[in-house]
């Protein structure tokens, strides 16, 4: 049996106002169905222990979350080895309820953003509101980066989680890159 690797085999670079690493291994699964409906809701906090994230945000600790995709749509995640077991568990839950639960783990790649200029890096890329008041820690967004589908939260203070298409990685991982170069800082996010 094959071993699974990451996009970029856990690229890092740091010689920038933000530094961007390629996460480990994810589990991620598309969880999609009424998010209002017992089943649904059961089967995806039952596989995190997370509660429901409203709209816009993102319910995550370590390696386990919830992220709002959309009105009828969830992201699931769960230790990358662990995945298996929890399509199974989330399955059950849903029983008779209309859903779908999906893997999705190796069709994505994601990057961590971090330091000081994380937001100025992040605001050169997606047309969304960084400004501290704006955007914070648990809060979510599903856009495009520099073209590229992509969706992202903050776990904490001067950090994201990016999540692209594996096969965008590579670009991904270079637009952060050019976006965090040195130098490069606005200073926006400083007032």
């Amino acid at each position: 049996m094959s071993k699974a690797v990451s996009a970029l085999s856990g690229a890092t670079w740091t010689d920038g106002i933000a530094t961007v690493t390629e996460a480990p291994l994810q589990g991620m699964i598309t969880l999609r169905g009424d998010l209002k409906s017992r089943g649904l809701i059961k089967a995806a906090t039952g596989a995190t222990g997370m509660k429901m994230p409203a709209q816009g945000t993102a319910n995550c600790e370590g390696d386990k979350g919830i992220c709002w995709m959309s009105p009828d749509e969830l992201l699931v995640l769960c230790p990358y080895d662990a995945v298996a077991p929890t399509l199974d568990n989330m399955r059950g839950a849903l029983g008779d309820t209309h859903g779908l639960a999906v893997d999705v783990s190796d069709a994505r790649a994601m990057f961590r953003v971090a330091g000081k200029g994380a937001r100025d890096a992040m605001a050169k890329l997606s047309p969304v509101d960084f400004r501290v008041s704006a955007f914070g820690p648990g809060m979510f967004r599903r856009t495009r980066m520099a073209q590229v589908p992509a969706a992202f939260w903050m776990p904490e203070d001067e950090a994201f989680h990016v999540i692209c298409f594996r096969s965008d990685a590579q670009y991904m991982f270079d637009i952060l890159k050019v976006a965090a170069q040195n130098g490069s800082g606005v200073g926006y996010f400083d007032r």
